[in-house]
């Protein structure tokens, strides 16, 4: 861990394999907090600004197809996506129809037990649904591999 000062600002940097620092600030105050039977460090520094300090984990990734009640009642299709028990706070989801890029509405990570979890929903026409191959959700992080998963229509009832 390096600590530098810059124009009245304390950054700390963690240089060390497989730990993540997510965010940093002026600190006010510094908590301990213990984590699954070890020390995990969870410090909270200025204005709600938060620094975690733990392992990078990637997260397991699940697609949910629609249900048929919706499909035949609406005319639509919400699929969702669950990430789960990832590390650092900052993985994002993204998702894809047979190959094309598609926007969803995305969770902001929750924390617990010091991993996080994150849900993404995508609704499709009821065509878009019925023509379509495959839908991919992809959870992404800068420093780590994506994590795919697939869910292919033809496994689905409907």
């Amino acid at each position: 861990m390096r600590q530098q000062k810059k124009s009245g600002v304390n950054i700390i940097a963690a240089v060390a394999a497989g730990v993540s620092v997510v965010a940093f600030s002026c600190p006010k105050t510094i908590y301990e907090h213990p984590l699954n039977e070890l020390v995990s460090l969870w410090w909270t520094f200025g204005s709600g600004t938060r620094l975690d300090v733990g392992t990078n984990s990637q997260p397991s990734v699940t697609v949910l197809p629609p249900s048929s009640k919706e499909l035949s009642s609406k005319g639509s299709a919400t699929l969702m996506c669950l990430a789960d028990k990832g590390f650092p706070s900052d993985w994002s989801l993204s998702w894809k129809v047979d190959g094309s890029s598609k926007s969803g509405v995305a969770s902001r990570g929750v924390m617990k037990d010091g991993v996080y979890s994150w849900s993404s929903t995508l609704t499709l026409t009821d065509a878009e649904w019925r023509g379509a191959t495959s839908v991919v959700c992809e959870a992404t992080q800068g420093s780590q591999r994506a994590v795919t998963k697939a869910l292919s229509r033809a496994d689905c009832s409907q």
